[in-house]
């Protein structure tokens, strides 16, 4: 029981998912300082707000009226888009560049070549039989007795 859960717990890729998750939150806290810090302020001036969030609002009508947050969904996606860019750009990029290039195997033929000459082969193999002289078809009376009819 114990064993397994260690074997478990000692798979590459969960400790790789643990690092990620880790790397992932304290890397969150350093786009949102730059979010808050520089793109906020630059798209609020912008937009006359404090922030993104408080941007593009708009209305609803009714007693119990709210307000659509534009702005918001504008910083959220920022954000994100952010977040990808540093991400590819931070430790992608860098990456791959450090990996070493490992040639790719050469493959065999592909599944359409494969078909392509089992079809010609086919069709050779036919042809060879049209030219070679045909054999009389066996009639049900040969069949029956083994061999071909006999006249009485």
């Amino acid at each position: 029981m114990f064993k397994g859960f260690r074997d478990f717990i000692l798979r590459g890729n969960v400790i790789e998912l643990a690092v990620a998750v880790v790397i992932g939150a304290a890397f969150n806290a350093v786009v949102q300082k730059v979010v808050d810090s520089l793109i906020n302020p630059i798209i609020g001036a912008a937009f006359q707000a404090d922030t993104l969030d408080g941007a593009l609002k708009v209305g609803l009508p009714g007693p119990n009226g709210g307000e659509i947050a534009f702005g918001a969904v504008i910083g959220a996606i920022l954000n994100f888009v952010i977040v990808a860019a540093v991400v590819y750009f931070v430790f992608v990029l860098p990456m791959n560049k450090l990996r070493p290039k490992v040639p790719e195997a050469p493959t065999g033929p592909s599944d359409v070549d494969l078909l392509g000459e089992i079809r010609d082969l086919l069709k050779a193999q036919a042809e060879g039989q049209t030219q070679a002289p045909a054999a009389a078809p066996a009639t049900n009376a040969d069949e029956a007795t083994g061999g071909p009819a006999h006249k009485h």
